[in-house]
């Protein structure tokens, strides 16, 4: 067989497994989802995200439960020359550990895979200018995170059809924090 054809047939095989994967199959403990969050690594196939990757510092998300099932989700992302910061309410689907937001776009969130207490794996799906968008994140209760944890978060991203170019660990950063004006 050429390395063409073994390339081919390894990508098919891959495309395969990915649409083998089942994203939406945790369920969320809300107790344990709650609370602020720093995001720590990213996959995404927007072009956008991929153009400016190496600008990009952890951000911060804090997620309130609401009595109805709903989550607040606030954000403080660092940007070029200032802090954005802004918050969406996500409504539970009818799939478990599913939630849509229309603030912003029209968005819906999977948790895809936690630990229950320091971490969790969130794919995203965006709808922008008539494509869909996907993102994989990495959620951390602590700016550090563990080099399990991360290589964890690698092979989830290229399980779901990401590659090294679109998968990349976020810098720490202080200066765009919750809370502050």
């Amino acid at each position: 067989m050429s390395t063409e054809g073994l390339s081919l047939a390894l990508v098919l095989l891959c495309l395969l497994r990915v649409q083998a994967v089942d994203l939406g199959t945790v369920e969320p403990d809300e107790s344990k989802i709650a609370g602020t969050w720093y995001i720590t690594a990213m996959a995404s196939d927007s072009e956008s995200y991929l153009q400016k990757k190496d600008q990009l510092k952890m951000a911060m998300a804090n997620i309130e439960v609401l009595e109805n099932g709903d989550l607040n989700v606030s954000f403080a992302i660092p940007t070029p020359g200032r802090c954005m910061k802004f918050s969406s309410i996500y409504k539970p689907t009818d799939n478990p550990g599913e939630y849509y937001s229309s603030d912003r776009g029209n968005k819906t969130v999977q948790l895809v895979d936690t630990d229950g207490s320091s971490y969790m794996v969130v794919f995203a799906t965006r709808e922008k200018d008539g494509k869909t968008l996907h993102m994989l994140r990495l959620y951390s209760r602590s700016q550090w995170v563990r080099t399990k944890t991360k290589l964890l978060f690698k092979r989830l991203a290229k399980l779901n059809g990401f590659t090294d170019k679109t998968i990349w660990i976020l810098p720490r950063q202080e200066e765009c924090l919750l809370g502050e004006p």
